[in-house]
């Protein structure tokens, strides 16, 4: 007890029963007394983070800093809508043969909506068991509630992924305070980025609440897709941040001092998606790109991605609900777009094929 009285945590001592009133003498004596404000029962620091400083697998937030291609890594799917681990690996193996540095697992891209934490658990683990030499392994344990996050986060970096990703609560949208608040709680598991999508989210981060959050030394950097002006806004103070607007990447890398990319593109062409982040400014290929980045956000993410690969052959034709693919029209204009930019740039060995409707799997229960 004195324990908890230390912590200024509410303890009730036993206290003599009083005698039995009348109800009405009940009611007169509640309405006599004055009411209080009850103390929360805060217990300061009781939770003390869960994490270890066991050197396997481990980076530091600076070898983060330092990635400039990062994939956000598409999850394919089994007929019955499980994960297709083959086809994840022969996907994480191309982006590892074609430059790339970092992959988000269950992002947005990846689905990570869509799953239970034990399969978002089981795939981060999985990545880092099979590829954690040679690539690094961000996972998205971000979530509107902090208890979840702080959950998600402490088992993910005890799998050992090397960086966490972190959302702003979304819908139930709090203060910037409670922005702070909530990203101080996960900051201290280890190296995270913190992504910034208003579009999604329904609430912008503002430069604010990323410079109070900036003296943790585990903040790795920012995926930002306001927009390159609030790209300079960070790298003129210092802070990394990488692009996660596609269609801005080459002139935020090399015009706005971004790092680099958190990119759905090189999902499909990473080789090039590496050109564009290493091989100095590069305004022809960046245009060549636009009309497959256009392409590819033509429906909300990951919709047009998980099209394109089963399209490829890379991916089966299988989609969690409640995303559907592409219709025949768009699809018909993805292999064009094949067609122009090079069959040899994408993902993959077999020929590109438009597919008919009854070619794809839409899973509903899984």
């Amino acid at each position: 007890m004195d324990a908890l009285r230390s912590y200024g945590a509410c303890w009730r001592e036993p206290a003599l029963q009083p005698p039995r009133l009348r109800r009405s003498d009940a009611y007169k004596s509640r309405r006599n007394v004055q009411w209080r404000f009850p103390r929360a029962a805060v217990i300061p620091n009781f939770h003390l983070p869960m994490r270890s400083y066991e050197v396997k697998n481990r980076t530091s937030t600076e070898d983060i800093k330092a990635l400039r291609l990062i994939t956000a890594i598409k999850t394919p799917y089994l007929p019955d809508g499980r994960f297709d681990l083959e086809a994840y690996d022969d996907l994480i193996n191309m982006q590892i043969v074609q430059g790339v540095e970092g992959v988000i697992v269950g992002g947005t891209t990846g689905e990570g909506q869509l799953m239970s934490w034990d399969e978002h658990i089981m795939l981060i683990g999985h990545t880092v068991n099979c590829f954690g030499g040679s690539i690094k392994v961000i996972g998205n344990t971000g979530s509107n509630s902090t208890r979840e996050a702080i959950h998600a986060s402490e088992q993910g970096f005890a799998v050992g992924m090397h960086a966490a990703l972190h959302i702003n609560p979304y819908y139930g949208k709090t203060s910037l305070e409670g922005l702070i608040s909530h990203f101080d709680c996960v900051l201290s598991m280890g190296p995270s980025i913190i992504y910034n999508v208003p579009t999604r989210t329904g609430q912008d981060i503002p430069p604010r609440v990323i410079h109070a959050l900036a003296k943790s030394p585990n903040l790795a950097g920012v995926k930002e897709c306001v927009g390159n002006d609030r790209v300079k806004q960070y790298t003129d103070n210092g802070i990394a941040v990488w692009s996660g607007n596609d269609d801005q990447c080459h002139d935020a890398r090399w015009n706005y001092g971004a790092m680099g990319v958190i990119s759905v593109t090189s999902n499909l062409v990473p080789g090039l998606m590496r050109e564009l982040m290493f091989g100095g400014k590069y305004p022809s290929l960046n245009l060549k790109l636009m009309p497959l980045i256009e392409w590819l956000f033509h429906e909300p993410n990951p919709i047009g991605l998980n099209t394109a690969l089963a399209q490829l052959g890379v991916a089966r034709p299988v989609f969690r609900l409640p995303y559907v693919p592409l219709p025949r029209a768009k699809r018909v204009e993805f292999v064009n777009l094949v067609m122009e930019i090079g069959r040899e740039y994408f993902v993959g060995d077999k020929e590109v094929e438009v597919l008919e409707d009854d070619d794809f799997i839409l899973i509903g229960r899984y």
